[in-house]
């Protein structure tokens, strides 16, 4: 069954709530919430990646996610760490983090895989061309699963040489990530291609190019909070298409989505029928 990451953005400036969970108390209430809503993983990240925003110092990003993942992980909640930084996925992990989550593959930190491969955990590789002040501006594909799929190709590689088990690798095809509106639906439609038989992570929570197919009148389609039913609309066909993850904010609606996949499916294989 698809498994629901739920996003903990420790940040004062993320895209959807921002300033929300900034204070640690307020972060570790919501991180035992998505616990109970049904997140097998709450996913804390220290550093917003929406289009336009600046980097964070790793000591302030450390500062902001460690004890976090510390509270959690000492109520029995597991965790990731989304960090581009090799050091605060190392401090996460130690702190009890079992998945480091990583949006720009390891390119934006040559320190990353090496890193990781000393771990003993799983690394979530997504397809990554920029930081955030420039990613709009390299949403330029021909054939966006044929060039995402070669560029997560050339991560997987890279990753393996740096002694990071082939089995460890998930990979994410980072929706919204140089991808503006519709380079994000092919990767959706075609996930096998890309994917090469590897387990992968689905993150479609409020981002822009929801917005942009709900478009109408009467829907604010800026509104991030507005995307929230599309969301769960492409958690469920993400599930129905064997994604091993899906990355959301309202982990509820997502593990609901889930279950009805899955009792689909069971009806389907109790008759011998395709689901």
């Amino acid at each position: 069954m698809t498994l629901v990451m739920g996003i903990l953005n420790v940040t004062p400036d993320s895209f959807s709530d921002g300033g929300r969970f900034s204070e640690h108390d307020a972060a570790i209430a919501r991180g035992l919430e998505l616990f109970a809503q049904g997140a097998a993983l709450v996913d804390v990240g220290g550093e917003s990646t929406r289009p336009g925003a600046v980097r964070v110092p790793v000591d302030e990003e450390i500062r902001r996610v460690v004890p976090v993942i510390r509270a959690l992980a000492s109520e029995g909640v597991a965790t990731s760490i989304d960090t581009m930084n090799a050091v605060t996925a190392r401090a996460a992990v130690e702190a009890g983090a079992s998945i480091v989550n990583d949006v720009s593959g390891g390119l934006a930190d040559p320190e990353m895989a090496a890193t990781v491969a000393g771990l003993d955990v799983d690394f979530v590789a997504m397809h990554w061309r920029a930081h955030s002040t420039e990613m709009d501006g390299r949403d330029t594909y021909e054939d966006v699963v044929a060039e995402v799929g070669r560029e997560l190709d050339a991560r997987v590689a890279a990753l393996v040489a740096a002694g990071v088990p082939d089995d460890r690798i998930v990979l994410d095809p980072g929706l919204g990530f140089s991808k503006v509106t519709d380079s994000n639906w092919p990767l959706l439609a075609r996930m096998d291609e890309w994917a090469r038989g590897r387990r992968v992570l689905i993150g479609a929570s409020r981002k822009r190019f929801l917005g942009a197919a709900i478009a109408r009148p009467g829907v604010d389609a800026a509104d991030p909070s507005a995307r929230e039913h599309a969301t769960t609309a492409v958690t469920a066909l993400a599930a129905a298409a064997g994604a091993w993850g899906v990355r959301v904010h309202d982990a509820g609606a997502a593990v609901d989505a889930v279950r009805v996949v899955s009792a689909w499916e069971n009806a389907a294989r109790a008759q011998g029928w395709d689901a």
